[in-house]
């Protein structure tokens, strides 16, 4: 679950994490120009970033109420145990589908306790490094969980490698290609869904891949109304517009109970945000 922060007494945007990877989905499938590569192999590529975070599913079908805020939890504030289940079940949900996407989201599931393998620089705010801080009496969870995704990463290499038509998915180059691209989409979709747009700045993006042996950094602002710049740019054409589907809601009364935020958030219409990306 994401709840994007918003001005003094406005409501505030609440999406759930399929939706932030539909959105995902949306800037993967744009992507790539005479400067910047077609995903290879694209429909799989395609997958897997718009389903990366599924293992959200079952928690952001009942999220918990964060007593701070009086909101549901958001992204960073997800209590440790219920986070890491996510990042297990996320793997799990891809590979169901083949075992290239279960392969690429079990790396991001293990880059996002790792500093995305070196290839990012966006940090969310509240955070102070670019991986998830787990609390000390999580550590050994989390150990755990990582260790499984080392060995799934392994198990389906080899299934790859023994295919000849997708061995050279798997060679590193092309393979970190693809990760490139879905960390890309991943944290550019978390400038526009975390801070709602009057907070949004300048942001840089490093490792943006070119091609599997030539990274750039890509540079977004505001540049009017419900419309971003971005430099240079990476995306079919100039003018593009995504959307993004959530719902909006008030900060709950002090006292309030789970059981009346998901009412709430259960009874309020799903709406969208739109953002129009230029060269």
């Amino acid at each position: 679950m994401i709840v994007q922060t918003a001005e003094p007494g406005r409501p505030h945007f609440v999406l759930t994490m399929a939706q932030h990877t539909d959105f995902c989905g949306q800037l993967a499938a744009a992507f790539g120009n005479d400067q910047f590569e077609v995903a290879d192999p694209r429909s799989e590529l395609i997958y897997v970033v718009a389903n990366h975070d599924r293992g959200w599913d079952e928690y952001d079908a009942a999220p918990g109420l964060d007593p701070e805020t009086r909101l549901p939890y958001s992204l960073v504030r997800t209590p440790p145990m219920a986070s890491l289940v996510t990042n297990y079940g996320s793997p799990e949900f891809n590979e169901r589908h083949s075992p290239y996407c279960g392969l690429l989201s079990s790396m991001h599931s293990w880059g996002l306790h790792n500093k995305r393998y070196g290839y990012s620089k966006y940090v969310v705010k509240n955070r102070s490094t670019t991986s998830i801080e787990t609390p000390p009496q999580f550590a050994a969870e989390k150990e755990k969980m990582l260790a499984r995704e080392v060995a799934r990463q392994e198990r389906l290499r080899q299934t790859l490698r023994a295919d000849g038509a997708t061995a050279p998915w798997v060679e590193d180059a092309h393979l970190f290609q693809n990760y490139k691209q879905l960390q890309f989409f991943d944290t550019l979709s978390l400038y526009f869904h975390l801070d709602h747009e009057e907070a949004r700045g300048v942001e840089t993006y490093v490792h943006v891949p070119r091609s599997s042996h030539d990274d750039s950094d890509v540079t977004v602002r505001r540049a009017g109304d419900a419309t971003y710049a971005l430099s240079p740019f990476p995306f079919k054409e100039s003018g593009m517009t995504f959307t993004c589907m959530g719902k909006y809601m008030d900060a709950l009364p002090e006292g309030s109970t789970q059981a009346e935020m998901l009412t709430v958030l259960g009874n309020a219409p799903i709406v969208a945000q739109t953002y129009t990306f230029v060269a």
